[in-house]
């Protein structure tokens, strides 16, 4: 069956949207755009040869798939792009998209069901004769199920939502005592959602490997390239490469052949990705497949020779997939996201004031912000993509270290310093030592400070207070000396000594940017609020998705009140105090700025009783649970909260 693709939808936005409207011009294909408010003047919108106004200022808007089925008949275009994220891997709007009438660029929806929802998906493998992840392929029951599977498999293991996915619903559970928290604190949510949750051994020590794979509607099946995605945070990838290094041939069989497999077993038509744990002892498993375009298909692209968007849209139109030729090269891409590594990552916001792309050899720069554009905790934190190929991995590394002294970003944080270290590190550049980076490894060596005093609404993932983390920021400044110029670093704290020793004197100090200016923003209106007054406060802009307390509850230092998402991604909000609330002033799909109060905990209620109870005849203390943070935090979710 022939399907026409002449005016191509695409249901997405900044870099991906650009990408894909860049490969429907050169094959000749009209395109429309859709936007937000704040994407009225995005590059992608004005790539387009028409653009749809979608109302609404944060990345909701791009989920509303009514209103875009109303642009999709309104426009005339018969085919859409769902790009990754957002609607791509949503079964209802497949459905509605294909009802309508269009081409739908992706797996039908029966595929999505059956593969979106990740206790389904390991029954899918099971049958496939795919081994998973060690774990039961149900939703959890009861606390004796949970405890007798830890007991007998080991700790950690991993708890997951079966609709997760880009990092989020994953819980690592270290012993007996974390998992009841675990399962009191979900089994207290409004409605209950314990039966959303399975459990999964946590595999340590391993690499996490992917195959880019397509099958077409003539049951041609491929695998463009193998890939690496160990380097994560958050259980989000940043830093990817293909070919994956150092498998074995029997390793990369066994992933072809599970991939070969899986696709088989639902009709898979269209591209997508396998992903799976390669251990240091050479086992396999299946952890999920992703029906759709990833953002790390360009390092595909450029070892295999193909545009993978093209084949998309050609498997769509019913034509055979281009079979893979042999891969040549190796490349790495690196995820240039407004987070900042001083503060483990935390996703910022702020203007781009400065923007200096690096090029040459093997350089390509996939992006959609320019000089100007406002970047909103609202969206994905991700800008665009540094993607650097050479003719094997050793080169290409080096080539990753000229290519980031070229890059230039200013207005908010980048993983720039981040990136540079990982490059230098002899762990990640070794040839021979393939499982001394494993998928925890970025947090363990490089994140997940402790803080040593912080103050409340600070993520806790900050190292230090206030005054400590404005120690480490620094200014720069180019001077001569003796006519040979030098770039000059100085601690801010210290420019600050000057500038008000310097206005004291009525002299004005030269204005320079400030990098990550948000953040400097979220500290000065959270500063105050040290947990003992019981307000809890937001540590930055974001969007309430969930509130797990109820007013009248009473609560233990430790205990998760609400989970706040910014950038696509969760961050959880934990009690400093014992204490009850006594008030709650959100909801979930709230949106908060920072500083902006999330509730208020009576303290002083809990103190009298802790003083009451030390009274009791056998003089028991109350245990209250170990929070990491002495204050409300946002706590870094890679050892806190665990998708692979």
């Amino acid at each position: 069956m022939v399907n026409n693709v002449n005016k191509l939808l695409v249901a997405n936005r900044g870099e991906i949207a650009l990408r894909v409207i860049r490969t429907a011009h050169e094959m000749g294909i009209a395109t429309v755009a859709i936007y937000a408010e704040q994407d009225r003047d995005a590059q992608y919108v004005q790539m387009a040869d028409e653009a749809y106004l979608l109302h609404g200022d944060s990345y909701r808007s791009y989920m509303d798939e009514d209103l875009i089925i109303d642009v999709l008949r309104r426009s005339g275009a018969d085919a859409v792009h769902p790009g990754y994220g957002y609607l791509s891997e949503i079964a209802s709007f497949a459905d509605k998209v294909m009802k309508a009438g269009a081409t739908w660029i992706g797996p039908s929806p029966t595929a999505l069901t059956d593969l979106g929802d990740k206790i389904t998906a390991r029954r899918v493998a099971k049958r496939a004769h795919v081994p998973p992840v060690p774990g039961i392929s149900e939703p959890v029951s009861n606390m004796r199920e949970l405890l007798t599977f830890a007991q007998i498999n080991g700790y950690p293991v991993m708890m997951k939502r079966t609709d997760g996915g880009g990092g989020k619903g994953i819980t690592l559970i270290h012993d007996d005592d974390e998992l009841r928290s675990f399962y009191m604190n979900h089994d207290a949510l409004e409605g209950g959602d314990l039966d959303e949750y399975f459990v999964e051994v946590f595999i340590d020590k391993a690499r996490h490997v992917e195959t880019q794979s397509g099958r077409d509607s003539h049951g041609n099946f491929t695998v463009y390239s193998t890939r690496d995605c160990t380097v994560q945070r958050r259980n989000q990838k940043l830093i990817e490469e293909a070919p994956a290094p150092f498998l074995t041939d029997d390793e990369r069989e066994q992933l072809e052949r599970y991939s070969r497999n899986l696709f088989s077993a639902v009709d898979y038509i269209g591209l997508g990705t396998c992903e799976f744990m390669v251990t240091e002892q050479h086992k396999v498993y299946f952890l999920e497949v992703n029906p759709r375009l990833q953002v790390e298909h360009t390092v595909s692209e450029q070892v295999c020779g193909l545009d993978l968007v093209r084949e998309q849209i050609n498997i769509a139109r019913g034509d055979e997939l281009t079979k893979a030729p042999q891969s040549h090269g190796h490349a790495f891409e690196l995820r240039i996201t407004s987070e900042d590594p001083e503060k483990n990552l935390t996703p910022s916001g702020g203007t781009l004031i400065r923007l200096d792309w690096p090029s040459g050899p093997g350089i390509r720069i996939d992006s959609g912000v320019k000089i100007g554009d406002v970047v909103s905790p609202k969206f994905d934190s991700m800008m665009g993509k540094l993607v650097v190929t050479a003719q094997d991995r050793p080169t290409a590394v080096a080539r990753v270290r000229r290519a980031l002294k070229e890059f230039n970003l200013e207005g908010v944080p980048t993983p720039k310093s981040l990136f540079e270290t990982v490059f230098n590190d002899q762990e990640f550049t070794a040839e021979d030592h393939p499982y001394s980076v494993y998928t925890k490894w970025l947090e363990h060596k490089y994140l997940n400070r402790k803080p040593n005093a912080a103050g409340s609404g600070q993520p806790a993932s900050m190292s230090g207070s206030d005054e400590q983390i404005r120690k480490q920021e620094t200014d720069s400044f180019v001077i001569e000396v003796d006519g040979k110029r030098v770039k000059l670093t100085v601690p801010r704290d210290i420019v600050d000594n000057f500038t008000g020793s310097a206005r004291a004197r009525g002299v004005r100090r030269p204005t320079q940017p400030l990098r990550g200016s948000s953040s400097g923003a979220v500290q000065e209106r959270t500063k105050g609020n040290d947990g003992k007054s019981g307000v809890i406060d937001s540590p930055m802009q974001a969007i309430v998705t969930r509130v797990n307390v109820a007013e009248g509850q009473e609560v233990s230092k430790g205990d998760l009140l609400a989970v706040l998402e910014s950038m696509k991604m969760e961050n959880y909000v934990y009690t400093p105090v014992n204490g009850t609330v006594c008030k709650i002033l959100v909801g979930p799909s709230d949106s908060v700025d920072a500083g902006t109060t999330l509730m208020n905990i009576d303290v002083e209620g809990a103190s009298n009783r802790e003083k009451s109870g030390a009274n009791n005849v056998d003089g028991s203390e109350k245990k209250s649970h170990d929070g990491d943070s002495q204050t409300a935090s946002l706590a870094d979710e890679a050892d806190e909260k665990g998708r692979g």
